[in-house]
């Protein structure tokens, strides 16, 4: 049995084709990491797009929120964790090298374990 953690895991399958759900993940991740709550990221399917260094330069912001680049500047700096679907990157020619600082390229059977453990897991 998996131990349960303080952690939250928000699963992100959107980018610039859905900047609302690509925005959510990161509002709320931040919002955990400042009540001391550990939380991961997982970008999946198109989601992957955002871990792609320069990416989110030019992405348009979501009307309310910081933008998806400040978004995740500032999870990385609160000591989130961004986990990157290492078969979606491949279909999408993504290089890992390609990847923001930070970003670990992440195979399916990480991500269950992050899941288990986890107190919560959110889906956008």
């Amino acid at each position: 049995m998996i131990e349960k953690e303080d952690k939250i895991v928000l699963v992100c399958t959107h980018a610039a084709d859905n900047i609302e759900k690509a925005t959510f993940p990161f509002v709320m991740a931040n919002a955990a990491l400042a009540m001391d709550t550990k939380a991961v990221v997982v970008l999946q399917g198109a989601g992957v797009y955002l871990a792609k260094k320069g990416y989110t330069d030019n992405l348009l912001q979501q009307p309310g929120f910081d933008s998806v680049k400040k978004l995740m500047e500032t999870f990385f700096e609160l000591g989130g964790e961004m986990h990157v679907c290492v078969p979606c990157i491949k279909s999408r020619n993504i290089a890992e090298s390609e990847l923001l600082d930070g970003a670990r390229p992440t195979a399916g059977g990480a991500v269950v374990a992050e899941c288990l453990s986890a107190a919560a897991v959110l889906t956008y």
